[in-house]
């Protein structure tokens, strides 16, 4: 057994794992929040326009009747009939649809929020072993939802019964009202029930989200051993990285030495600096630092200098100021021009360049 299987996992999953496991679509949602934002969503937008279904309803079956009343009927008119029917449905079933899908997919983003993962859903042959299949029916979550599922259908029957049951003495005043007060009373009562099982279900939905948070928390955790393992992984076993940063270094300090031959003069302190400073008067604002270094680096600019017939100068002061102020291959700042041109002004006196 691997030693990361052995270890507890007591970390808290790192942000890459989070984000690998949202590409899989493992996020914390529960089911019972949908649920509840579709139901109250379904049953409030038939309560906002349940005149307007009401009255379509209305419209159908007294179209309906009087077509059936109507003798010598063709098949133009029974598509006309059907034609008609079609619009008054999705007239009717429009709102409801519109909501039910809004607040659904609304109800999940704000869970999870933006989740594009065709993962869960991708055809697997291991979806298709019946053994593993039938480990999944009788799994923790399978039975937790079964639970769930009956609680809640018991939860339900027992407001509905209760309400019902408060309501039995005025139902046997039923018989003398006519069929419209009958209709009116009847949904007063299961508007009683919508009300007092929403209330309930919101409850449960509150519970059974922070419990799927804690259960997808407790799921993602890691072992120390994995976050070692991942941090290697991401940003590179240590000993690489160090060796990777040496090779960089090497490479970096080539190309500088390559510039110094071109150097019009290389500034010293004279023994721990050295900087290598290029002028062209054509293409440069002002004179650049070309290369620069301390200890060792510095001893190597001041050989391949020498080697290449490219002035030394000593100025402590000015070697100083310039290794502490110019990168390598930016230009010298107007404090230190005096300075640096002086000491150009040397060179070319020396090379016999004049002061071009």
């Amino acid at each position: 057994m691997a030693e990361s299987d052995l270890q507890e996992k007591t970390e808290k999953a790192t942000p890459k794992k989070r984000r690998d496991a949202k590409k899989k679509g493992q996020v914390a949602k529960s089911r019972e929040v949908a649920s509840v934002a579709v139901l109250m969503a379904g049953l409030s937008t038939l309560s906002v326009f349940g005149s307007m279904i009401y009255g379509h309803i209305r419209c159908i079956m007294h179209r309906g009747f009087s077509m059936i009343a109507t003798p010598n009927l063709g098949i133009t008119d029974f598509l006309a009939l059907g034609h008609w029917l079609v619009q008054h449905f999705i007239v009717m079933v429009a709102p409801v649809m519109i909501a039910v899908v809004g607040i659904g997919v609304l109800s999940n983003v704000l869970q999870t929020g933006t989740v594009a993962s065709w993962e869960p859903v991708r055809p697997k042959l291991s979806h298709l072993d019946p053994i593993k299949g039938t480990g999944k029916l009788f799994s923790k979550q399978s039975v937790m939802e079964l639970f769930k599922s009956l609680a809640k259908l018991s939860i339900v029957s027992g407001i509905a019964y209760w309400t019902v049951k408060g309501e039995i003495k005025h139902f046997l005043s039923l018989s003398g009202m006519d069929v419209s007060g009958i209709a009116v009373y009847i949904l007063k009562v299961a508007f009683k029930i919508y009300i007092r099982v929403s209330v309930v279900m919101i409850f449960l939905a509150v519970i059974d989200y922070a419990f799927q948070k804690w259960q997808f928390e407790q799921q993602m955790k890691m072992t120390k051993q994995e976050v070692k393992e991942e941090f290697k992984q991401t940003e590179g076993d240590p000993l690489t990285r160090s060796r990777i940063k040496r090779i960089q270094f090497e490479m970096a300090k080539r190309r500088m030495m390559q510039e110094v031959p071109k150097a019009d003069v290389v500034v010293t302190n004279p023994v721990h600096l050295a900087l290598a400073i290029r002028y062209d008067s054509a293409a440069m604002n002002a004179p650049e630092v070309v290369a620069k270094g301390a200890g060792e680096v510095a001893q190597k600019i001041k050989e391949i200098a020498a080697k290449h017939r490219v002035p030394i100068v000593e100025n402590k002061e000015l070697a100083r100021h310039l290794y502490r102020m110019v990168e390598i291959g930016s230009e010298i700042p107007s404090a230190l021009y005096q300075a640096v041109a002086e000491v150009l002004a040397y060179v070319y006196r020396l090379k016999g360049k004049g002061s071009n």
